[in-house]
């Protein structure tokens, strides 16, 4: 790890202002019957032209799916009263990432999701205007930036380790191993559907780390994303059972889009959410061992790091950036009152602008809590969030930021 840089201590002295504005309008976008979400914060639920959000459609709530759950997948058209219009159903979905919905990069009319077909894990690209749809022979994680790669974990290992975020209804052909080398990230070309193992959990698992592991440490990938250029991305190791076999550790590791030259970015095993500010340049979530738990701004090529607005953003939670990395949005956990806000920061003016504080009931917990997980439109000026606090289950509701960022 990079040395901690002085001058983002004495900043951490200084609070950030809070804006004294009144909160944005906020409508919900879905209703019932059947609860509506996207999940995830780090894909495309907006369209080019910032009308049209993807989302999910499920009929189940507080408990985890089964083989049989499915979800329907449609579009809301935010400029004809909140239209939703069904396109799909898929038949694997996880309560925290869905079933991996999101827009092609650039496309006006083209999605991609995962979905389970003859008992094997697949991944379709459709036009959701014309109803054309092609099949891919593995499903994704995330979507390079040019639209050309999707790169992939096994869901199936990662369903029966951490259920919230994997797949039901296939197991998982290397249970008994603890890092098996056929096993680990795939790159998959979306057009040809051609595909290769690029790094194995046997691989990751063989670059040296400070503390080791217990002898019974088992892992798995999660949480993929590609940088900005689409040259790299990073990914988590994930273990259950650290040094002294027990808990679970998390290490924050980048490589090149074919998989080499991989880098270890945090090698102490609490790392947690994470955003590219630009193709270098990383916002974490961590608790460094010398200036513990915040958000950090890091140096992607050497790892070096510094805090980044300790005093607006203090807890944990799911960030974005957007309008050329001046803003960030991000939410929290739920307080003590079962409160969850979701907030902007200015990193020009170093101001903090609440957007709502959103009930969750306590029902909403562990493997099915319904994180807010804000989604920004291209033009900046929309946010989207996932919540049950209007009384109406899980649904997803629109925040209008453009009086805050105009």
């Amino acid at each position: 790890m990079g040395m901690f840089h002085r001058r983002a201590f004495i900043s951490s002295l200084l609070a950030a202002p809070l804006s004294s504005a009144a909160l944005p309008p906020v409508r919900p976008i879905t209703k019932g019957p059947g609860f509506h979400w996207f999940g995830y914060y780090d894909k495309l639920q907006f369209d080019p032209s910032n009308r049209y959000a993807l989302g999910m459609k499920g009929n189940i709530e507080h408990r985890l799916p089964t083989p049989d759950d499915y979800v329907r997948l449609g579009i809301v058209d935010l400029d004809d009263g909140d239209r939703w219009t069904e396109f799909a159903i898929g038949h694997v979905w996880s309560w925290h990432q869905g079933c991996m919905l999101q827009w092609l990069p650039g496309s006006k009319t083209d999605v991609i999701y995962n979905d389970r077909l003859d008992n094997r894990l697949v991944s379709h690209i459709m036009n959701v205007r014309t109803g054309k749809k092609r099949t891919l022979p593995m499903p994704i994680y995330c979507v390079s930036p040019d639209a050309r790669w999707g790169i992939v974990n096994d869901f199936r290992r990662s369903g029966s380790m951490r259920p919230e975020t994997g797949y039901v209804g296939l197991d998982d052909p290397y249970s008994g191993e603890l890092a098996p080398e056929k096993s680990g990230i795939w790159r998959m070309d979306l057009q040809s559907g051609k595909h290769e193992l690029i790094l194995s959990l046997a691989d990751v698992v063989a670059i040296p780390r400070p503390n080791g592991y217990s002898k019974n440490a088992k892992h798995y990938f999660d949480h993929l994303l590609f940088a900005p250029d689409g040259k790299r991305f990073i990914f988590f190791q994930r273990w259950r059972g650290d040094a002294e076999g027990k808990g679970f550790a998390t290490r924050m590791l980048s490589a090149d889009a074919d998989g080499k030259n991989v880098r270890v970015l945090d090698p102490y095993g609490k790392t947690s959410h994470y955003v590219w500010r630009d193709s270098k340049t990383l916002l974490v979530w961590m608790d460094h061992p010398s200036h513990g738990a915040a958000f950090y701004q890091m140096n992607e090529p050497d790892a070096s790091v510094e805090l980044f607005a300790p005093q607006a953003m203090p807890k944990n939670g799911h960030p974005s950036f957007f309008r050329k990395g001046r803003w960030v949005v991000c939410d929290t956990s739920p307080d003590e009152q079962r409160l969850q806000h979701s907030y902007l920061y200015d990193t020009t003016t170093k101001s903090r602008h609440a957007l709502g504080s959103f009930y969750s009931p306590p029902e909403y917990t562990g493997f099915w809590r319904c994180d807010t997980t804000p989604r920004v439109s291209p033009d900046g000026k929309k946010i989207i969030i996932d919540s049950p606090h209007g009384k109406n289950g899980r649904q997803m509701y629109l925040i209008d930021v453009s009086g805050i960022v105009r």
